[in-house]
C-alpha cells in the first residue's frame, strides 16, 4: 500500500498546475494580433448586415404607412363614386325638362314659367349637394378639347375658332375631385374653312411661273384697244 502511493517529492513526479503553464510554448503576437482582426471584421459585417436589415424594416413600415393613409384618404374622396355615377343622370333629366319647353312658352303662361323656375331651383340645389360632396359637373363649350375629361361625338368645320375647340356639348360630364365619372360627350371644331378646288389647282407646283407669266402676257395685250383676241378664244370680239 506504501509502494503504491508516490510521494509528492518523488523524483520525476510534477505536481501542480503552474508548471505545467509554464511548460506550454509562448503564443507569437502577430498570430493573436491576425485572430483579433479577424473576429473585429466578423463582428462588424454581422453589425453591419443588422443595421442594414433594420433599415430595410424601418423603410417597409414607413411604406405600409404611407400606403394605409393613401388608401384611407382615396376610400373617403371616392366611397361615393358609384352612387354619384348613378344619380347624374337626374341631373341630367332636370336639364333635359328645362329644354323641353320653348322659351315664347314660358313666357306666355305663367303657371308653365313658375313650374320651370322652380325646376331651374331645384337642379341647381341637387348641383350644389353634388358638390359639397366632391363631385362636379363640367359644361366645357369653348375649352380646348382633353381627352382625359371629353368624348368626341363628331368634327365640325368652323373658321371661327382654333382647331380642337369645343363648339357644342351633347352631354355634360361629371368628375369627383381629380377623377372622372363620366366624360362630356362634345363636338369638335377642325377649324378654318373648306379648302376650295380652285385653291388646290392653284396651288400646283407645275403651274408655278407659268401662270403668272401668262396672265401678265395677257394684261398686257388686252391694254391696248386694238390688241388681237388671243388665240383659241370664239367668242373674243
Amino acid at each position: 500500500m506504501s509502494d503504491e502511493t508516490m510521494k509528492p517529492n518523488a523524483p520525476g513526479v510534477t505536481t501542480g498546475g503552474g508548471d505545467a503553464t509554464s511548460s506550454a510554448p509562448p503564443s507569437d503576437p502577430a498570430l493573436e494580433a491576425e485572430r483579433l482582426a479577424a473576429e473585429v471584421d466578423t463582428l462588424q459585417g454581422q453589425i453591419a448586415d443588422l443595421t442594414d436589415r433594420l433599415l430595410r424594416a424601418h423603410a417597409e413600415m414607413d411604406n405600409m404607412r404611407k400606403r394605409a393613409e393613401r388608401e384611407r384618404e382615396e376610400t373617403q374622396k371616392y366611397a361615393i363614386s358609384k352612387f354619384a355615377r348613378d344619380i347624374a343622370g337626374v341631373a341630367d333629366n332636370f336639364e333635359r325638362a328645362r329644354q323641353a319647353v320653348p322659351a315664347d312658352a314660358s313666357e306666355q303662361d305663367p303657371v308653365l314659367k313658375g313650374l320651370l323656375e322652380g325646376v331651374a331651383m331645384t337642379e341647381r340645389e341637387f348641383l350644389n349637394a353634388l358638390e359639397k360632396n366632391g363631385v362636379r359637373r363640367i359644361v366645357p363649350k369653348g375649352e380646348a378639347f382633353n381627352p382625359h375629361l371629353h368624348q368626341a361625338m363628331m368634327e365640325a368645320h368652323n373658321a371661327e375658332v382654333a382647331p380642337g375647340t369645343i363648339v357644342e356639348v351633347y352631354q355634360a360630364g361629371y368628375v369627383i375631385d381629380d377623377r372622372v365619372l363620366r366624360p362630356a360627350m362634345v363636338v369638335v371644331a377642325k377649324g378654318g374653312a373648306k379648302p376650295a378646288p380652285d385653291a388646290e389647282a392653284a396651288g400646283d407646283p407645275g403651274n408655278e411661273g407659268g401662270g403668272d407669266a401668262g396672265s401678265a402676257a395677257q394684261a398686257e395685250a388686252g391694254d391696248g384697244p386694238d390688241a388681237p383676241p388671243a388665240p383659241g378664244n370664239d367668242n373674243a370680239v
